[in-house]
């Protein structure tokens, strides 16, 4: 209502874009439908990890931009989107605890969804013209067609982070790159890189890097370190889902710590 007033006090007029204003216009559009997407995959805050009335509308749009406007950026948010949300039936259990990617029943994902996402990363590739949600769309595409966890490509995903760090340079894509080399090359490599970044005070006030770097420190033995860094990581979540998966990792962790 605030936006139709503007409009009709500032007599705003109705114009349709040029051709070469759409280029502009369509990174607009495709961020605000990402922030959609997000919030319905993982809610920023409250009870519930995730609300499925905003996933679905966000893929709703993401359709009918592709069917208006079938530039391979399009096709790449809608196919990240599609491989996201093919997951959504194993990221819970029954009651609602969040299950991580590694342990998920993957015969509980929505294969048409990945099908359908695989060929619009493979169209959005092929055109030479793609950009970083095709490029994280890629990565995910690779989760997807991993049959157990133990077969994911880590080289691959390593090497399409190296990429996307280039097209779109951010601490949150150098921590996720960490991640993937943890798993390709030891928990120990991932540890040095995520280290770097918080020394650094990129992602000093982001809960999952100090996740990240609390199930590493766990993986190599080092518990006291993981715990606080998990005690970090739980004061900054907000996201009540998270905040009991991190509570049962600290449990789990204290029964194992020295006394």
């Amino acid at each position: 209502m605030r936006a139709k007033g503007k409009i009709r006090d500032a007599r705003i007029p109705y114009e349709i874009p040029s051709r070469l204003d759409i280029p502009l216009r369509l990174a607009s559009v495709l961020h605000v439908i990402y922030l959609v997407f997000n919030e319905g995959y993982l809610a920023s805050s409250g009870e519930t990890l995730t609300r499925a009335d905003l996933s679905g509308e966000a893929i709703r749009l993401g359709r009918l931009l592709v069917e208006l406007l079938p530039e391979p950026e399009a096709m790449g948010l809608l196919a990240l989107m599609l491989l996201h949300e093919a997951r959504q039936a194993s990221r819970t259990t029954p009651s609602g605890e969040m299950i991580l990617l590694e342990d998920q029943d993957r015969s509980l994902w929505n294969r048409a969804q990945i099908e359908e996402g695989v060929e619009l990363v493979e169209s959005a590739l092929s055109s030479h013209r793609f950009g970083p949600y095709t490029l994280q769309a890629a990565i995910a595409a690779v989760h997807a067609e991993a049959t157990r966890a133990a077969t994911t490509d880590w080289a691959q995903i390593v090497g399409l982070y190296e990429v996307l760090l280039r097209a779109d340079p951010s601490p949150v894509i150098e921590l996720n790159r960490a991640a993937a080399i943890a798993m390709r090359d030891g928990p120990e490599a991932g540890l040095a890189l995520i280290d770097a970044i918080l020394v650094r005070g990129d992602l000093t006030h982001y809960h999952l890097a100090h996740a990240a770097r609390g199930d590493l420190c766990r993986r190599l033995g080092r518990t006291n370190e993981a715990i606080m860094s998990y005690q970090r990581a739980l004061e900054l979540a907000t996201q009540e889902t998270e905040r009991r998966f991190i509570t049962r990792r600290l449990g789990e962790l204290r029964l194992t710590s020295p006394r």
